[in-house]
């Protein structure tokens, strides 16, 4: 009921508002991209023009070439380290950005015994490329105590007709909010206990296409985008491990309320079956953020909350209960480099288990830096069966390469 007031009171209050600043600030990189690979596409092919051509077998280009380097005081030597600096730059523009992540942790559990104090969480490798002025590169892979892992490799293209995106390979699905992103990118260590007990400990993610449309209309009634995903359904949790084709659809709306204020609110459902077991799934979500961080004081002030609600419906010959789940994630920006954080999290798991689950999980993070952040976190655990666990967890964070701490 809560979240419906929330929902309810971010549609009235962006009937007054203008561009939302997230929305704005994605286009923006996109564009920035596409200019990126242009750029990168002209210094290649000039590059190759700045190459000596072949010899002219009459030898009038090459008198020609002589009084050239004569009149411009220049000899063949000096000529060629310049060549050679030029095809190095070349060699270098088509080698991909390549970034690393590392997430290790301490944690320390009550009851024991301890088992596992220090976990190397995960390490991740990510290269990052534009193919050309019309798509890019993305390729992410983790390595875990469970082996290696590709855990996204997918192109996609910009500037199409419409201002349609286009991806296609292997990518987290748009389902909610936090899916989408990376595991060392979310505020808290680990997903909320909804996503892992409907989509896996992971997360939802699959191979397939997804099309990302802005709705060519924004203003002071917000502004909206739509993205739909058709991937292969064979995540366990959903549909069994089935091979099927599973639907993805998600709008999304954005509400500028001021120069400090901003919100966010949006409807996802997935749809797959697997007939091998008669197994049809359907899974919603509604999803909303509120965000308030004033322009001058971005760096020290910041205050965001996030909910999501999931309702989960898992039939076997056309049987089966619906399942209820959902989380609410609020952070404060204390300073420059300090940030405590606090999430509450419920969930019915899916059949045959009966009863629910909910946890407590506070946190305070410092941001060293761009390149390393650390977190201390408590979680208060109790299970379907009303056992409770408490753990004590240290998170440690580093990022080498252009892309810090990504989302995704």
């Amino acid at each position: 009921m809560g979240l419906a007031l929330v929902a309810s009171a971010f549609w009235s209050a962006g009937l007054a508002a203008q561009a939302p600043q997230d929305s704005v600030l994605r286009r923006q990189q996109r564009t920035i991209d596409s200019l990126a690979a242009a750029v990168r596409a002209l210094q290649l092919r000039l590059d190759s023009l700045s190459r000596p051509p072949a010899a002219d077998t009459s030898g009038g280009l090459d008198v020609l070439r002589a009084a050239a380097l004569a009149a411009a005081g220049s000899d063949t030597a000096e000529l060629s380290q310049v060549g050679s600096r030029v095809g190095g730059r070349s060699q270098s523009l088509a080698n991909p950005e390549i970034s690393v992540t590392g997430d290790v942790r301490a944690g320390f559990n009550s009851p024991g015994p301890q088992t596992q104090p220090f976990i190397p969480r995960e390490f991740e490798v990510g290269f990052q490329s534009a193919l050309d002025p019309f798509s890019v590169a993305k390729v992410f892979i983790s390595y875990s105590d469970g082996g290696v892992d590709l855990e996204e490799g997918y192109a996609y293209w910009t500037g199409l007709p419409g201002h349609f995106r286009v991806d296609f390979g292997k990518f987290r699905q748009q389902m909610g909010e936090l899916n989408r992103w990376h595991l060392h990118a979310l505020p808290e260590d680990d997903y909320p206990l909804v996503l892992q007990r409907y989509f896996g400990d992971e997360g939802l993610s699959a191979t397939g296409v997804s099309v990302y449309w802005p709705l060519p209309f924004s203003g002071r009634a917000g502004t909206f985008e739509w993205t739909g995903q058709v991937t292969r359904g064979d995540n366990t949790t959903l549909f069994a491990d089935g091979r099927r084709p599973s639907y993805l659809s998600q709008l999304s709306g954005f509400w500028q309320f001021s120069r400090s204020t901003f919100g966010q609110l949006s409807v996802s459902g997935i749809y797959g079956t697997n007939p091998d077991t008669s197994l049809t799934t359907v899974v919603g979500a509604l999803a909303a953020r509120f965000t308030w961080r004033p322009p001058e004081q971005a760096k020290y002030k910041e205050f965001t909350i996030r909910s999501e609600v999931y309702s989960f419906r898992r039939q076997i010959a056309g049987a089966g209960p619906t399942k209820l789940g959902g989380y609410v994630d609020a952070t404060w920006k204390l300073g420059s480099r300090y940030i405590v954080g606090v999430r509450g999290d419920w969930v019915e798991p899916p059949a045959p288990l009966t009863g629910h689950e909910w946890q407590v999980v506070p946190t305070l993070m410092l941001w060293e830096s761009e390149f390393v952040y650390l977190r201390a976190q408590w979680t208060h655990h109790s299970d379907a069966l009303s056992n409770t666990t408490d753990r004590l967890g240290v998170q440690v964070v580093w990022a080498m390469g252009p892309h810090k701490h990504e989302l995704f």
